[in-house]
């Protein structure tokens, strides 16, 4: 049998593009470096250490020691696992800064005091950068120019080794040195990643608001694609009523068409809640009952899945189209007009429309005439759905609105592509 067909796939999906760095990420990654490095310093500590245990008590070295080095292995653990990461560096600074104070009050009265740096001297740096990122701005300054300032004023003393004023003090600017180095490349590196963070946000707002403006012409080319299909075809109709049959047949499509917009003025596009697929096939039901007997129902079980509200709003107003221009078109005598659904897979419904009218010919169709391609294959399309229309003179006309679009599903052969208004 020849035949016309049309088909229209749904457009491809993009890809999610990856996420540009942000404030969190640099957080992480400078914990993770700062507990490595920390660990790294706490084990080059540990020769020094040794050779200075016999200037304090034993009860300092036993709680100063291990809470100290136990707290570095913490900070490793809680930086990799994201958890507790500032609380742990925080904690490690406040334990520092106590044993740099009590450090003095320690010493074995009439010890041979070690000459050169002291062991605490080289965990320094790294309690500083674990105070930045554990601290405000401000109290980790403070904290930077507060560890080598007791160091120096220890460090120049009999107990704490005898150092020359000079070389105290340089030993104490090294130290300031190299933690204002870290201090000052953490905060760069937090407000270039919280400039980032701010200009992704403000594109982010930009975009969605773009997508609503994208969504509501969208929508306004919908409402454009009913107000041509139904309003105009509703009058048409109303004008050419001379028989109570047409007549009727007129006020119904008037008030179908009053629901098409009543409900196109209350949809949201896209707003990602769903239909389940009974509710879709009780309102073609419906539909079909109030054409008063013009259509047959052929009707099968649909399931209890659910489909997106977008789709179920392209199918129902593509059928009830397909339904209309069959009540239009296909002609009066003789003619059976069958709408039927079904459940496929995966999860989804086919819904037909059908009848034994006239049919048409692709050739016989004029390229202005946009309700077939407009209202029914572009709307289903866009809706990731799939629309077959096949149709010849003399033998009918067949109407396939399926959802999803089944992937690789192929044209009909031998049938041409035709749009009707």
């Amino acid at each position: 049998m020849p035949a016309s067909a049309t088909s229209v796939a749904a457009p491809p999906q993009s890809k999610q593009p990856r996420n540009p760095i942000s404030r969190k990420q640099v957080e992480n990654v400078f914990a993770r470096s700062v507990a490595v490095f920390g660990l790294v310093f706490g084990a080059q500590t540990i020769p020094w250490m040794l050779g200075q245990l016999d200037e304090a008590y034993p009860l300092w070295l036993w709680i100063v020691v291990p809470s100290l080095f136990g707290m570095l292995v913490v900070v490793l653990i809680t930086s990799f696992a994201k958890v507790w990461v500032k609380p742990a560096q925080g904690l490690f600074a406040i334990l520092y800064l106590a044993a740099l104070i009590t450090w003095p009050l320690t010493v074995l009265p009439g010890a041979e005091i070690f000459s050169g740096i002291h062991w605490l001297n080289y965990l320094i740096t790294v309690a500083t950068a674990m105070a930045a990122i554990a601290f405000r701005p401000l109290i980790a300054t403070i904290y930077l120019f507060l560890c080598p300032t007791i160091y120096v004023l220890f460090r120049a003393t009999p107990i704490g080794g005898g150092a020359p004023p000079l070389l105290a003090l340089f030993e104490g600017i090294y130290a300031v040195i190299l933690g204002g180095a870290i201090i000052i490349i953490l905060t760069m590196l937090r407000q270039a990643a919280s400039s980032v963070d701010n200009a992704q946000a403000t594109a982010l707002d930009r975009y969605a608001h773009a997508v609503r403006q994208h969504a509501t012409e969208v929508e306004r080319v919908q409402v454009d694609s009913i107000v041509h299909d139904s309003v105009l075809t509703t009058l048409i109709s109303a004008a050419r009523a001379f028989t109570p049959q047409a007549q009727h047949l007129a006020a119904t499509m008037a008030t179908n068409t009053i629901g098409y917009l009543r409900d196109a003025a209350a949809a949201s596009p896209d707003d990602g809640s769903m239909v389940r697929l009974t509710s879709l096939a009780e309102r073609i039901t419906e539909t079909v009952n109030g054409y008063s007997g013009v259509f047959e129902l052929r009707a099968r079980s649909v399931g209890t899945r659910s489909i997106p509200a977008q789709a179920a709003e392209a199918l129902y107003s593509a059928a009830a189209q397909a339904m209309v221009n069959s009540s239009r078109h296909a002609g009066d005598t003789g003619v059976t007009r069958w709408v039927a659904f079904r459940s496929v897979a995966p999860g989804g419904i086919e819904i037909i429309v059908g009848d034994t009218g006239r049919g048409f010919s692709v050739a016989d169709i004029p390229e202005e005439r946009i309700g077939v391609r407009i209202s029914i294959i572009e709307r289903l399309a866009n809706a990731g759905g799939r629309a077959v229309i096949q149709s010849a003179p003399d033998e009918g006309t067949l109407v396939s609105l399926r959802w999803p679009n089944p992937a690789g599903a192929p044209t009909p052969v031998g049938l041409e592509t035709a749009e009707v208004g």
